[in-house]
């Protein structure tokens, strides 16, 4: 099996893709009302910069959104009829004009795409503590003006449409199943599992221009909503997170990314990108032959193509591959999958 990774350095507001030609779409946008993007959106549109001097936090948001809602009308235009959007964003919390307060970022979200024709499914959120000593605002131990610390963010999930249809007996999408003890764990609402990341670079500025997506975000996304050879899209695709998910996990993708210096840092990622595909791949089967050893009573079913029983017979032609080489052509990356071997 191959895969096809493909950058475009760029404004997704002005992407090229065909109509319906993305399967799933994975991102993380800037979230207006951070101070760390107040720049960048003071950049695309000064009326932004102009609020924020004044102390209107309420039109800085609103004019913030505006310039997110291009991106969104990219992708609606792109997405398959059936295909799924998931959508990592945080709320923002800060004092404007010496007032304290909560910008619903999700909630803008939600309405927006929703109001655009997707479909929303239930969500998931979650939970990424924080250990700062200021994470906790107000009057300390004085009722009533504290705060709640605000570390969980959302993961919205939409659907174009109706459910996706499939050929009967398409070979890969069963080998493209999950475990059943996966189902249990990733289809639920609340993940407290899953940590933020520090983001670690050492490109000079760039540090000051990435937010920290955990790997492991997009993966369980991409594993869950799309089957092997699907192609996934990232407008607002950073440090190419999503894209490195997705080639571990067999599926092709497309970036847009404003800062061309990430292709590099990209590159450096899918250097060790075989050794992380066996890592995350070795993981799975070890998790699932601990589930069987822990299992009470028998699993009814075998599983084909390894040593171990399933516990339904959907898991029964599951198949995960490893990344065997990557070959790069400018800002596309083709990868190279074979059967994990033990």
């Amino acid at each position: 099996m191959e895969t096809e990774h493909e950058i475009h350095v760029g404004d997704a507001r002005d992407n090229s893709l065909p109509d319906d030609s993305m399967d799933l779409v994975v991102t993380s946008p800037p979230y207006p009302m951070i101070e760390m993007w107040d720049d960048l959106f003071g950049e695309v549109n000064s009326a932004i910069e102009t609020a924020l001097e004044r102390g209107d936090g309420d039109t800085a948001f609103e004019l913030m959104h505006d310039e997110i809602d291009a991106v969104w009308a990219e992708v609606t235009r792109v997405l398959k009829p059936g295909g799924i959007a998931v959508v990592n964003v945080g709320d923002a919390t800060r004092k404007v004009d010496g007032t304290f307060q909560s910008f619903p970022n999700h909630a803008r979200v939600l309405r927006h795409l929703r109001e655009r024709g997707l479909k929303p499914l239930p969500d998931i959120l979650w939970r990424k503590p924080s250990n700062r000593l200021t994470k906790f605002m107000g009057s300390g131990m004085l009722p009533p003006n504290a705060y709640t610390a605000l570390e969980h963010e959302y993961l919205l999930v939409f659907r174009n449409g109706d459910t996706r249809e499939f050929e009967p007996g398409i070979d890969h999408r069963y080998e493209s199943v999950y475990f059943w003890e996966e189902r249990n764990e990733w289809f639920s609402d609340l993940w407290t599992n899953v940590r933020g990341e520090e983001q670690l670079l050492d490109h000079g500025d760039l540090r000051e221009r990435s937010a920290a997506f955990p790997f492991e975000l997009p993966y369980r996304l991409i594993s869950m909503f799309s089957v092997y050879g699907d192609t996934v899209f990232d407008p607002f695709w950073g440090t190419g997170t999503t894209s490195l998910a997705a080639m571990v996990a067999g599926r092709n993708s497309v970036g847009y990314e404003l800062e061309a210096d990430f292709t590099e840092l990209f590159a450096e990622r899918v250097a060790a990108v075989e050794e992380l595909s066996r890592e995350i791949v070795g993981e799975r089967l070890d998790d699932h032959r601990e589930f069987v050893s822990d299992h009470d009573g028998q699993l009814k079913y075998d599983a084909r193509n390894y040593d171990f029983p399933v516990k339904t017979a959907q898991e029964r032609d599951i198949l995960l591959y490893e990344v065997s080489g990557v070959e790069r052509d400018g800002t596309r990356f083709f990868a190279t999958h074979e059967p994990y071997s033990e």
